[in-house]
């Protein structure tokens, strides 16, 4: 069982850096036209928190003390996080409803949505635990 407690953000993921490539501009324009209108509305129901879009280049960095560093990213491109919303709902379903609302579903992108934790998994664990340092 995860003994990490969800707050009260979600964030949604949106996956897909090329679900607009079928669209004429005129297309183009009308979307992103509707896809900030949702987004005004996001903030105007007061749970917009933060969103960012993301560049589809990055490195990843695993290993001991981060010592293999190759560059990413390695999803296919209908699966790469194009960018990410930070929304304040009071549970999962809302967040769920907000992203269902957002108009580039229609195209093909997908949105993950995530409960955000109050704490990483590990502490978490050390805290359930109630082991020193928690």
């Amino acid at each position: 069982m995860n003994p990490q407690t969800p707050t009260d953000e979600y964030l949604l993921l949106i996956r897909g850096t090329h679900w607009n490539q079928a669209l004429s501009p005129a297309e183009m324009q009308r979307v992103m036209t509707d896809f900030y209108a949702w987004v005004d509305g996001l903030a105007q129901r007061g749970v917009h928190r933060g969103a960012q879009p993301l560049v589809e280049e990055g490195k990843l960095v695993t290993g001991p003390n981060g010592a293999r560093v190759t560059d990413g990213v390695f999803a296919e491109s209908k699966e790469a996080i194009a960018g990410y919303f930070r929304l304040s709902v009071p549970s999962m379903d809302d967040a769920v409803r907000f992203a269902q609302a957002c108009p580039i579903l229609t195209y093909g992108a997908q949105i993950e949505v995530r409960p955000i934790a109050d704490l990483c998994r590990p502490m978490a664990e050390i805290k359930e635990q109630n082991l020193p340092g928690a």
